[in-house]
């Protein structure tokens, strides 16, 4: 299957220049590169639908060109903002790239050959490039008319610069020749004909075939350019996709935990996974067709959602992740004894039992204490309401501490098996859940 014919059944394709397809098929391989900006440490979902625009480009016998944008970072891409961007510095941005790079190189095969991915930094380039030099061989090549037509600038000059969302600076409206230029260094040193990434990067895109057309022709040759974009991950209901309650779900495990990270694609809706499955893992046509036919037969199962949040755990973070995220997602819905819970570092345990209930108790108060007593003094505790509701909560089987029943109200609590050396967790009923932190 060839680039173009993947990315339309998995729903990923936009849009690409006339000839891109002929193109493709005609020269094996072409080199095609995207763009990553180092304005965080670490790239976020969002950016894994764009990687894997090169992992399917590699896919389909093509060579994968991942630029870190250290030059273009100082500046700030405009395309989807409508305010200025807070430059960052250069220590912060260096320590970006790194951390940009190590993930980039999870998803590619680096092996040397025609189509080995490469990871490339415009820094580079742009530190031997003065400004009027830039000015003279590259900035006379555009004009002032042809950058202000592209739509990420209409929308920053349309409206009234003192509003504080709109008006451009003429750093970011410089953001297009730079990124246009990376595009013509490319070209020239590894024969890069093709630019891919989001349907908001169009204009940025199209710049940089333009300037390599018009550069060629003045230098009396023909160098061919192309561009590509992939559809931009929406939800159903049109919202941008990528953030949860708790924020940005990042690719850095340090950021967003492989449990928060499984979860939230776990979470996803039917009306969506049907096609995050498609953009976000590499199942063929045919496992995806046989999946969402069993998913069918029982939504409430989740079948979809699993195989598209075990998938994707894996490879970001690595099969063992993926099965310890599982397990203790299997935790909170019942699943699972003493030693499931005594299996989940520290870190897992917090984020499985975030939204419960958490209860401080004093260490040295705890060792005095029986079951009833911990679980009913209203105001620490606030479990049972009175000591009476648990003692019969406790005889009836109702109360667990530890996934164990508790057999007694009168039973001492200081020989119970601690989680992580300072936890337990106490469950009232099937569904109520509650976190004991001594301190």
């Amino acid at each position: 299957m060839n680039l173009i014919e993947a990315l339309t059944w998995r729903g990923m394709y936009h849009d690409a220049m006339p000839g891109t397809a002929e193109h493709l098929a005609a020269n094996a391989p072409i080199t095609g590169y995207i763009g990553f900006d180092p304005t965080a440490a670490s790239l976020h979902i969002g950016n894994l639908a764009t990687i894997m625009l090169l992992v399917h480009l590699q896919r389909a016998g093509h060579r994968p060109v991942a630029l870190v944008g250290g030059a273009t970072g100082m500046i700030g891409d405009p395309s989807g903002k409508s305010a200025e961007r807070n430059l960052l510095d250069e220590v912060t941005l260096r320590r970006n790239q790194e951390g940009i790079r190590a993930q980039l190189e999870k998803f590619l095969d680096f092996t040397q050959g025609p189509t080995g991915a490469l990871v490339v930094n415009n820094y580079d380039w742009f530190k031997e490039i003065g400004f009027l030099g830039f000015l003279r061989e590259v900035g006379k090549h555009l004009t002032v008319n042809y950058m202000m037509a592209k739509d990420s600038v209409k929308r920053r000059i349309s409206g009234n610069e003192d509003s504080g969302t709109d008006g451009i600076s003429y750093t970011e409206f410089s953001y297009q020749l730079l990124q246009g230029y990376d595009f013509v260094h490319l070209n020239k040193t590894l024969g890069c004909t093709l630019q891919m990434g989001a349907s908001d990067q169009w204009g940025n895109i199209t710049t940089g075939t333009e300037l390599i057309r018009r550069i060629s022709s003045a230098e009396g040759r023909d160098a061919k350019a192309y561009a590509l974009t992939g559809q931009l991950i929406t939800k159903a209901d049109g919202t941008k996709y990528g953030k949860s309650e708790t924020g940005t779900v990042w690719l850095d495990p340090a950021l967003t935990s492989p449990y928060q990270f499984y979860q939230f694609f776990y979470n996803a809706a039917d009306a969506d996974v049907p096609r995050l499955i498609r953009v976000f893992t590499l199942l063929s046509e045919a496992e995806i067709a046989a999946l969402e036919a069993e998913h069918a037969q029982a939504p409430h199962l989740r079948i979809l959602q699993k195989a598209l949040a075990r998938d994707v755990t894996a490879r970001v973070h690595s099969p063992e992740a993926a099965e310890a995220a599982i397990a203790a997602s299997e935790v909170l819905f019942g699943k699972g004894d003493l030693a499931a819970l005594q299996a989940l570092d520290e870190a897992t345990l917090l984020d499985v039992f975030a939204g419960v209930p958490h209860i401080l108790v004093l260490r040295s108060e705890f060792t005095t204490l029986n079951t009833v007593t911990l679980l009913s003094d209203a105001t620490l505790h606030k479990i049972f309401s009175s000591k009476g509701e648990a003692k019969k909560m406790i005889q009836a089987g109702g109360v667990s501490i530890n996934r164990e029943k508790v057999a007694s109200p009168e039973s001492s609590v200081a020989a119970l098996p601690l989680l992580a050396g300072k936890y337990l967790v106490a469950q009232k009923g099937k569904k109520n859940y509650f976190l004991i932190e001594l301190e």
